[in-house]
């Protein structure tokens, strides 16, 4: 018997903004105008626990996780201690309820949600706000 691979009609968008700015945030959360969005991938495409480099229009890249409750973070893909866009591969876990990615590279762990590096918390990356749709 061959099964094929489920079908979804949602697309996973993230919401282009300003590099630093942090996404979910009260001031920002469902005030997106329907053009600030931009897809990156089917959500069928997304896997518990692994990351899925994306391009953006202005060239910089972009690491989506789904964790396994369901919900999606998106990241800048370039880890900053090593200049190498690795994230999208690096392992998840969580430290202390908070979700996190781990380089590949160099092993620093950075908050999903946040962005902050749990390593070196003067580091951080850029997050963005995330969505099914």
């Amino acid at each position: 018997m061959t099964l094929a691979p489920e079908t979804t009609t949602l697309r996973v968008q993230l919401r282009l903004a300003e590099p630093n700015d942090t996404a979910g945030t009260a001031a920002t959360a469902g005030t997106a105008a329907a053009d600030d969005w931009f897809a990156v991938c089917d959500l069928s495409v997304l896997l518990p626990g692994r990351g899925v480099a994306a391009l953006l229009p202005d060239g910089r890249q972009v690491a989506v996780f789904l964790d396994r409750t369901g919900r999606m973070y998106a990241i800048d893909n370039r880890d900053p201690f090593s200049g190498a866009a690795v994230l999208s591969r690096g392992l998840t876990g969580s430290h202390q309820g908070r979700p996190f990615v781990a380089s590949p590279l160099l092993k620093q762990r950075f908050d999903l949600a946040s962005g902050v590096c749990l390593d070196d918390e003067s580091v951080r990356v850029t997050t963005y706000e995330v969505r099914a749709h």
